[in-house]
């Protein structure tokens, strides 16, 4: 089931406002959706308000607004304030991934709602979308852009409350803060880590115009405490200087290409570790911390002593780690200690002696699946041969089969990847990599050849 709305388009001008009240019956204008875009200079705003006509008047005085051209406006008696933010975040986040129009949104308003009526307005999304591509202002289907990589790092996301109370953890710290600030954001895989970075490093490079305040009173207080984390860290300068650090060249290259879409953002920000010695930073931002080197089993010992060397760090002790600390005065790990997994791996203990004066702040939500607690703690337990396995029953919306015919859950893979795509077989390191070297398979399992991923770069989205 959907609701019935109604889609008006107009001239974005200082007539739209009067043309909308003549227009369209007043039991529709409250509240509604719109998006104002151009199609020459391919950008566009999407918003939502409960006085659309003074919401046309404010963007006007926008000097970067006021040159988009035509309004989208979408009205319905069934709209309420709840339902309107979440179609607005939905419209915000699909059309990034879609790429048809760069949006210059900032993104304080994308906020968690839990509402009567969700999976309704949730369906009227989808058709909204549906005649929007029909208008050819937006191209992809919904499901291949769930499956983006756009979509899925993207800063413009509805937060769950464990990662917004994280946000404003983290922000209340920085802004409390005399000296400098080490934390901590410590999950498990799925918590939304990653995301979560994204997220922090949009809200602190916005600017934030007073149109956009206008109905933004749901997060005022954190617009105003990230304003004040900005003007602190800044210290008089223009900008505020931040790099996001990713030590896995595969993720490295993804954001790069994420941070090139988003509006306000640039793929300069995102760097490798050995790039830190290049600059000094208000803040560094490290996902997947757990995979910062040191000088062990690693391939470019000259370079990586030459990083040392600009350091003044011991040859052989001096780390990454080490860099980030000596290049930044404020620092944010994003850390997982049980998916450091190789010996280069920076070890432990030298996290674990940092975080003795360091906050730490804990994500517990799942992101990624829909299991639930329970089967996160069920996966965790198999995986490491515990005696205490707990079980786990069946969801109507999740699925856990075992197999004992790899044949037969390759079949089931293939079926899966033509219905919803991104379907993957994966394993941990439990055989040699002799496919690296070779053209042979790394393992044979009921006749079947197998191959551990062929390039160290966006494998994920690999077909081979």
């Amino acid at each position: 089931m959907s609701f019935e709305y109604l889609t008006k388009d107009f001239i974005f001008d200082h007539t739209t406002s009067l043309k909308v009240i003549e227009e369209v019956p007043s039991y529709y204008i409250f509240p509604t959706v719109y998006i104002i875009y151009s199609k020459k200079t391919k950008k566009a705003y999407v918003g939502e308000s409960t006085n659309i006509p003074q919401r046309i008047k404010n963007h006007l005085q926008h000097p970067e607004k006021n040159q988009l051209e035509n309004i989208k406006i979408i009205f319905s008696p069934y709209f309420n304030k709840s339902s309107v933010l979440d179609i607005e975040a939905n419209l915000i986040q699909n059309m990034i991934a879609d790429k048809q129009f760069t949006l210059i949104n900032s993104n304080y308003g994308i906020a968690h709602h839990n509402y009567y009526q969700k999976n309704e307005y949730e369906n009227t999304f989808k058709d909204i979308w549906k005649n929007l591509q029909f208008e050819k202002l937006v191209k992809n289907d919904l499901l291949d852009i769930k499956n983006s990589d756009l979509f899925k790092y993207s800063p413009y996301k509805t937060l769950s409350e464990d990662q917004y109370d994280a946000i404003r953890e983290y922000l209340y710290l920085l802004n409390n803060n005399e000296i400098k600030n080490t934390t901590f954001i410590q999950g498990s895989a799925g918590t939304g880590k990653t995301i979560l970075a994204v997220y922090l490093i949009k809200l602190l490079l916005s600017e934030i115009s007073q149109d956009e305040l206008e109905d933004n009173f749901e997060v005022s207080s954190l617009i105003e405490l990230v304003q004040e984390v900005k003007s602190k860290l800044k210290k008089n300068k223009e900008q505020l200087k931040i790099a996001f650090v990713i030590p896995m060249t595969s993720l490295r290259k993804t954001l790069k290409k994420v941070f090139k879409s988003i509006y306000g953002l640039s793929p300069n920000m995102v760097i490798g570790p050995n790039e830190l010695s290049k600059d000094y930073y208000d803040l560094i931002i490290v996902d997947e911390a757990h995979r910062l080197k040191r000088r062990k089993n690693i391939t470019g010992y000259q370079e990586f002593d030459k990083t040392n060397r600009h350091f003044n760090l011991d040859k052989e002790q001096g780390t990454e780690l080490d860099w980030v600390m000596l290049s930044s005065d404020n620092q944010l790990f994003f850390y997982d200690e049980k998916q450091s997994i190789k010996p280069t791996d920076v070890e432990k203990e030298k996290f674990d002696f940092l975080k003795l004066n360091a906050t730490v702040i804990k994500l517990k939500s799942q992101m990624r699946v829909e299991g639930g607690e329970d089967y996160i703690q069920f996966v965790d337990k198999l995986l490491s041969s515990s005696d205490d396995l707990i079980s786990w029953k069946q969801t109507n919306t999740y699925e856990l089969k075992i197999f004992t015919s790899m044949k037969d859950m390759i079949n089931i893979l293939t079926k899966k990847e033509k219905e919803y795509g991104l379907c993957r077989l994966i394993s941990g390191y439990s055989w040699k990599w002799v496919s690296s070297k070779s053209s042979s398979p790394d393992v044979i399992l009921d006749e079947i050849p197998l191959y551990w991923n062929r390039t160290s770069q966006d494998w994920i989205n690999s077909t081979t």
